[in-house]
């Protein structure tokens, strides 16, 4: 079975976040899929981890960097008119809307730590994971 996974759940494990054991266990037996920006989300999430000099050391941002690679994760594309027009339609931001339609044009659920992104989610009518 497929999953989409967001940027929020890939941090938590990377970094060793409190979730980290709950998303490895969900995430056993499935393919990882996320479309491409996602990547550039996680270079976004530990600059600014860096920039808002959070107890975060860049021999750990590069620890955790290598661990992601590790993943075993498909970047696939998603349609850029469907998802600015999800995005106009929920109010949501471009990043999340690419989520959203990647995880509907895969049929497959759609993994996050972010709740306001998986409330939309469901109410779009996906299957939404939490952990």
């Amino acid at each position: 079975m497929d999953v989409v996974i967001d940027t929020s759940a890939l941090i938590a494990v990377i970094a060793n976040e409190p979730q980290k054991r709950a998303l490895v266990r969900a995430t056993r037996g499935v393919r990882l899929i996320a479309p491409a920006s996602v990547h550039w989300e996680v270079g976004n999430a530990f600059s600014t981890m860096l920039r808002k000099k959070r107890t975060i050391a860049f021999d750990d941002v590069r620890r955790a960097l290598r661990a992601y690679r590790a993943i075993p994760l498909r970047f696939v594309d998603v349609d850029l008119d469907e998802s600015l027009d999800v995005a106009r339609r929920l109010g949501i931001y471009a990043y999340d809307a690419y989520l959203l339609v990647c995880a509907g044009t895969n049929r497959c659920p759609l993994l996050t730590l972010d709740r306001h992104l998986a409330g939309v989610g469901r109410e779009s009518g996906l299957d939404v994971m939490e952990v």
